[in-house]
């Protein structure tokens, strides 16, 4: 498998060996308050408390780790928002390495100060996905250093799907629905190959912010639509599904589109019910069964908490 190519489920089989001495089993959480509120019996993979914050290490500790010798002595580079960016310096200083991350102008200041905290050298650009893209492959140039693309890297995907593969285990009943966050759509393209394969009947949704719906879009075309610009407070979510995430996941997923402000209702609520620090982009998976529950009742139902990285002196929620 190369970055270029489709993984299936014997890569995220492949990614949960290889980073199972580097990464955290995360833990499935409960809240009978929620399940009453929702109707349904709810399963919360708690990926905020992954390494770094976010379910991105996974992905990020299963490229790094997949390099060869020679690869790594150059690094790696990537570009993000956050998240990925962090989970990469995290990932290249377990072995050793440098990292390179291009961050947008108006990146959230506590996913910044992860990505320094871990050693990267931070590079600035516009924000904008090409200013992002022609910013990467400069330093890619200039240093030799490996593209670990956010969320359409061959080798992410596969890590990502490690997270699903442990929730399907831990949750003992059987899920009828697990719902996912989508942005690039490296963590949903993994799920599906590891429900595939485990769950075959169990339905994938797709939970993403009104304000970035490119996924929706796109899969009810039936081709890519990357002619938007982002609009959401889900900071992690911003970003256009990727090429190969759309192929793995086109026919195959619903997706459910979720105003900022249930997000944000549904984040406060995480917060004082299950005493959890997640991220709008995490709580958007709450607030998609919320906004629908005749769809979830009586069903039992897994969510992603995708991470838990807040900018604790901007809460959207505002000073009270």
């Amino acid at each position: 498998m190369n970055e270029h190519s489709l993984p299936g489920f014997a890569d995220v089989l492949a990614a949960a060996a290889r980073i199972a001495s580097h990464a955290t089993v995360t833990p499935v959480l409960r809240s009978r308050e929620l399940d009453g509120l929702a109707g349904a019996s709810l399963h919360f993979k708690g990926e905020h408390l992954q390494r770094g914050g976010a379910f991105k290490f996974r992905g990020a500790c299963n490229a790094v780790w997949s390099l060869d010798a020679e690869q790594a002595q150059r690094g790696v580079v990537t570009h993000s928002s956050g998240n990925h960016g962090a989970a990469l310096a995290l990932a290249a200083r377990s072995r050793g390495i440098p990292c390179h991350v291009v961050v947008p102008e108006g990146a959230v200041a506590t996913k910044l100060a992860n990505i320094v905290r871990n050693g990267a050298t931070l590079w600035r650009c516009a924000p904008n996905q090409a200013a992002r893209e022609v910013e990467c492959a400069r330093v890619q140039r200039e240093t030799g250093a490996t593209l670990v693309h956010p969320y359409a890297d061959a080798k992410v995907i596969a890590g990502q799907g490690t997270a699903a593969l442990e929730l399907v285990r831990q949750a003992g009943a059987t899920l009828d629905v697990l719902v996912v966050p989508v942005g690039g759509g490296g963590l949903a393209a993994g799920t599906l190959l590891a429900l595939q394969q485990l769950l075959p009947d169990c339905e994938l949704v797709l939970a993403e912010p009104a304000g970035a719906a490119d996924t929706a879009r796109s899969l009810a075309a039936g081709e890519r639509l990357l002619d938007f610009v982002p609009d959401t407070v889900c900071d992690g979510l911003r970003g256009a599904l990727g090429a190969p995430n759309f192929e793995l996941l086109n026919q195959r997923a619903e997706v459910i589109t979720v105003d900022d402000v249930d997000t944000v209702t549904a984040m406060r609520r995480v917060w004082q019910v299950m005493k959890q620090v997640v991220e709008p982009s995490s709580a958007i998976t709450l607030a998609a069964v919320l906004a629908q529950p005749e769809r979830f009742a009586g069903r039992n139902v897994g969510l992603i908490f995708s991470g838990g990285n807040v900018d604790l002196d901007a809460l959207p929620w505002g000073k009270e």
